[in-house]
């Protein structure tokens, strides 16, 4: 667990700044509270038609759902448990919705075309009829194949991804992410880590991973792919790596308790939204890492 002087100070920049559903997160998470309220929160962000919008993801400000939106609804439902009832027909219903958007080869969309209609972050564009894409299909199955949800949307997604990373030669860092959480979890273990050796050598190799623990611009990092110490990736990154990178982190900390975003958000609101997202993304890894330092 990260020191009590972190731990204030982050606490002093959640309870000050963040979002309510990350106020309950944080309390749940780190002060022992119920999970009942997270899942509640979370409940807002669902739509009639089972997806999550409503800027979940801050950089796209459109209420409609969104495939990256459903990625993070999961990853907050994985950290308080799938076997909640409540929790169990969201992600039911987030199955459903995902089954109404796929394409014919069983993937989901990097993004829809509503999202045209709303501010947003620039990268945020869509075709009027989308591809189907690792990111985010990769992560979201990944997340239910962990929590062994059966759906009929996630075996046609299981054949999509294996298909994608034989074919795929891609280094982009939010691709190689989903491809290393669905590789992480699938249960074909064999098949798996066949994949994971192509994959991390590509990824290595071509450098896009930063090693330089003093860079502060908008990169991935050995802590981004290894979040917790049984990640699939912490494999690649030795202990002095891993421990220098624990220090940037820590050093990251701003003078306001919450830890900073690198990158340009669309407005004052989705970058305060980020970075209590982000505050609580760092504790976690802290705490994964037994670090603690003043």
């Amino acid at each position: 667990m990260p020191t009590l002087a972190v731990m204030d100070r982050a606490q002093d920049f959640i309870w000050r700044n963040a979002r309510l559903l990350d106020r309950y997160r944080f309390a749940h998470l780190f002060a022992g509270a119920p999970r009942e309220p997270v899942i509640a929160a979370l409940g807002v962000y669902q739509n009639d038609d089972g997806g999550f919008g409503n800027a979940l993801e801050p950089d796209k400000r459109c209420p409609t759902s969104q495939p990256v939106d459903v990625e993070m609804a999961l990853r907050i439902l994985d950290e308080v448990g799938f076997d909640d009832p409540l929790a169990d027909a969201m992600v039911r219903r987030a199955c459903d919705f995902l089954s109404t958007i796929m394409t014919p080869d069983g993937g989901v969309p990097f993004v829809l075309p509503s999202v045209r209609d709303y501010p947003r972050a620039p990268w945020w564009e869509s075709p009027d009829d989308p591809p189907a894409s690792i990111n985010p299909t990769g992560a979201i199955l990944g997340i239910l194949l962990k929590n062994q949800v059966c759906h009929a949307w996630v075996d046609q997604a299981t054949e999509f991804c294996w298909r994608t990373i034989a074919a795929s030669e891609t280094t982009e860092v939010h691709e190689l992410a989903c491809i290393f959480t669905f590789l992480e979890h699938v249960p074909d273990r064999a098949r798996a880590e066949a994949a994971f050796a192509r994959v991390a050598e590509r990824m290595l190799a071509a450098g896009v991973v930063s090693l330089d623990p003093e860079d502060t611009g908008d990169v991935w990092t050995p802590l981004d792919f290894a979040p917790t110490p049984d990640s699939i990736c912490r494999r690649l990154f030795d202990d002095r790596t891993i421990a220098a990178y624990l220090d940037a982190l820590l050093g990251r900390q701003q003078p306001d308790g919450g830890w900073p975003i690198t990158w340009e958000s669309p407005s004052p609101l989705a970058e305060l939204e980020w970075r209590g997202h982000l505050t609580i993304a760092a504790l976690k890894t802290l705490r994964a890492y037994e670090r603690s330092r003043s």
